[in-house]
This record gives C-alpha cells, sequence and structure tokens, in this order.
C-alpha cells in the first residue's frame, strides 16, 4: 500500500460525521477519532512502518504520549527494534511515582547516560 492509499484508508477510518460535543463544548459535524485507526492492527502496523523510516538515524528511545500516543510508539518500536517508553502527563502519586514508565524508565528523569 503507497502512502496516498494509506492516507485513504486512514480517513475513511478515523473520519466521523455527525454530531460531537468536543471537550471545548463547540458542536462539530465532522470528528476525527485517532483511536479508530490505533485499534485497527492492519492499519496501525502500516502507518508505524510508514513512520519508521521518518525516524532519524541514532535514535535510541522512542516516547509515546498517555493515552493516544502509546499504541502507536509500540507498534514503531516493534516495527525498528527501538525500545519504547510511555510519558504521564503527571507523575504516579503512588508507588514509583513515575513520569515514565517502561523498560527503561529507571527513573522518573531519567537519562540516557543513566542507562549507560
Amino acid at each position: 500500500m503507497n502512502r496516498r492509499e494509506l492516507a485513504n484508508a486512514f480517513y475513511e477510518t478515523c473520519h466521523l460525521t455527525g454530531t460531537f460535543t468536543l471537550r471545548s463544548g463547540k458542536v462539530v459535524s465532522e470528528y476525527f477519532d485517532k483511536y479508530l485507526f490505533e485499534s485497527n492492527p492492519a492499519i496501525l502496523s502500516l502507518v508505524a512502518q510508514n513512520m519508521a523510516s521518518l525516524i532519524p538515524d541514532g535514535t535510541e528511545v522512542l516516547a509515546g504520549l498517555e493515552m493516544g500516543g502509546i499504541p502507536l510508539a509500540t507498534a514503531i518500536s516493534i516495527h525498528t527494534g527501538i525500545p519504547v517508553v510511555f510519558v504521564r502527563k503527571k507523575a504516579k502519586e503512588s508507588a514509583t511515582q513515575n513520569l515514565m514508565d517502561g523498560g527503561l524508565a529507571i527513573h522518573p528523569l531519567f537519562t540516557m547516560q543513566d542507562l549507560r
């Protein structure tokens, strides 16, 4: 599937029409629901494969912001073999109190030098 075909599949999967109330309270007749592609393994895999080619050489870790960035970052990690961490909007209030989770998130303020 080329990029244009992928973009069309992406649009057809995520573009909704109807009546939607946004967080701001504004009512709209069209809505883009990213969770629809993130929950579709075939499209998620294709998007991740295409995005993987955009990662700069030497990238050591990927990060996905909760909640929507986690499936995509994980899928890209699977395609590239680059480890991934999951970034919270706010540090956990219990247990580890991490701002990031995942195998490389050994400390809330980790750096790659910490891992060497």
